[in-house]
């Protein structure tokens, strides 16, 4: 035989003198040997278990304690108020945003440029629906931003449809020189409000541009809510650059309501409506972004953010100013608990995500052009209500390892991980720099869109605790990301 023969032969006959040996053991002990194995294992998990649970408790006591998201949000609500891309007051709460992280103490803080459209709405919106021997009623509405104003007062006849499927079955006598008011309301079957908006939206979004085609002079949208009040409700709409701009605005639901019943009364009733917004040249602002460096992998980035613009009829508490203080906060109680993250951790406050989302495109286009790595981003942009958990746009084996954690996060109602929308600001990240979750923090909306966009936007609709709980938890999510990754 040949030395490898041998050596063959020798390693097989010690092998089979193992397998003799180990057959002389007995059957209890070899199952005592495995059962000590498992309970080693299960004894190192519940440790880790225990040591992430005393963290995590550490941080919610610190949010519930000392949490700094309320008063954070109280100045920049009532002090600056309503922040619309390229405004004033938008400018001002970037100066407020990168002075408060660099009070905070975070390693870094920098602002990204960006430059955003300048829509300014001017004197209150005027809308009165005009009767028989000009008998008019006043009803509450208010431009939809982007919206080009009327030049003077604006008045016509009025169609009524559900749908653009309707208004295309319309004769063109049917719709020429009117207003079209799209009257489709909530469907309040469904449990998720926000699925309702999403229905709901095309005809803020493309009404004007679907009416304008079929040769009406403007288009009158039911305000995208299942409230029923006179508080009417603005979002961005937009225009085609092949078809003719006509002005766009929002009715309350209350008036909406009366807009469609006198119109069954009264089919040739009229609509008079004054508006002055325009749009400017577009203006130079900027994202602002506060960074703890990772302790061990900063190369890995996770973001954390909310959007530090909002619609100007009100104060943009719930939309988005919770999620601007919860993001900045988040990083705050990793430092306040001595928690130094192993991944670097980025709070962004993102402009422009109402009308245009040019913020959170620069921000992605900037990471792709630094070949930056993104672990994962979160985003929250659903209100400061109460914790439920999060939605995660993930391949699944990657849904399943954020599932794991939630039994860490029962014991704070936030331990729903869910396949769902990351979040507007985040999303251009999944094309640029393909993080492995894009994370959107989810909260009891069921009140959310009674108030988005309307002049009932303000402080003293936020409750601090449902706040406070809401930036813990992103920050729970935060340390369990950058300690085990995905």
């Amino acid at each position: 035989m040949n030395r490898n023969t041998s050596a063959a032969w020798c390693r097989r006959s010690a092998l089979a003198a193992l397998a003799v040996l180990a057959g002389l053991v007995p059957a209890h002990a070899q199952r005592a040997t495995k059962t000590t194995k498992v309970s080693t294992e299960k004894a190192t998990a519940n440790r880790v278990d225990q040591a992430d649970s005393l963290a995590l408790r550490k941080i919610f006591d610190e949010a519930l304690l000392r949490g700094q998201s309320y008063e954070n949000l109280r100045y920049l609500t009532g002090t600056i108020g309503g922040r619309l891309a390229g405004s004033p007051q938008a400018q001002q709460a970037v100066e407020w945003g990168k002075l408060t992280m660099e009070k905070a103490g975070f390693d870094r803080v920098y602002l990204q440029e960006v430059m955003v459209p300048h829509w300014v709405r001017g004197p209150k919106e005027r809308g009165e629906i005009v009767g028989n021997k000009d008998k008019s009623i006043k009803v509450a509405v208010c431009a939809l931003g982007g919206s080009v104003g009327t030049n003077g007062k604006l008045k016509a006849g009025v169609v009524e449809v559900k749908s653009f499927d309707e208004l295309k079955s319309l004769p063109d006598e049917a719709v020429k020189g009117k207003f079209v008011f799209y009257n489709r309301p909530f469907d309040d079957a469904l449990i998720e409000p926000g699925i309702a908006y999403g229905r709901a939206g095309d005809q803020r979004r493309s009404g004007a541009i679907e009416a304008a085609k079929r040769g009406a002079v403007g288009a009158l949208v039911r305000s995208l809510t299942s409230a029923r009040d006179d508080n009417p409700h603005t979002g961005t709409m937009a225009y085609d650059p092949a078809v003719p701009k006509v002005p766009g605005a929002a009715l309350s639901t209350l008036a909406a309501e009366r807009l469609s019943l006198l119109l069954k009364a009264s089919p040739d009733l009229q609509f008079e409506l004054e508006m002055a917004c325009k749009t400017l040249p577009d203006e130079k602002s900027y994202n602002v972004v506060g960074e703890i460096k990772g302790s061990k992998l900063p190369n890995e980035i996770i973001t954390v953010g909310g959007h530090l613009d909002s619609w100007d009829l009100a104060e943009g508490a719930h939309d988005d100013g919770t999620g601007v203080v919860q993001s900045m906060e988040a990083l705050r109680l990793l430092r306040a608990t001595g928690f130094r993250p192993e991944r670097t951790v980025r709070a962004v406050l993102f402009m422009n995500e109402e009308n245009g989302n040019r913020g959170g495109i620069e921000y992605a286009r900037l990471a792709a052009a630094n070949k930056e790595n993104h672990l994962a981003a979160i985003e929250s942009d659903g209100g400061g209500f109460t914790p439920r958990g999060f939605n995660v746009e993930a391949e699944p084996a990657v849904v399943a390892k954020l599932a794991k954690w939630g039994p860490l996060l029962q014991p704070y109602h936030a331990s729903s991980i869910t396949v769902g929308h990351g979040g507007t600001d985040i999303g251009p990240l999944k094309e640029a720099v393909k993080p492995k979750a894009l994370i959107g923090y989810d909260c009891d909306s069921q009140r959310y869109f009674d108030i988005h966009h309307t002049a009932a936007d303000t402080f003293d609709k936020v409750n601090r605790r449902e706040l406070e709980l809401g930036g813990a938890s992103m920050a729970s999510l935060i340390y369990l990301l950058s300690k085990y990754g995905l």
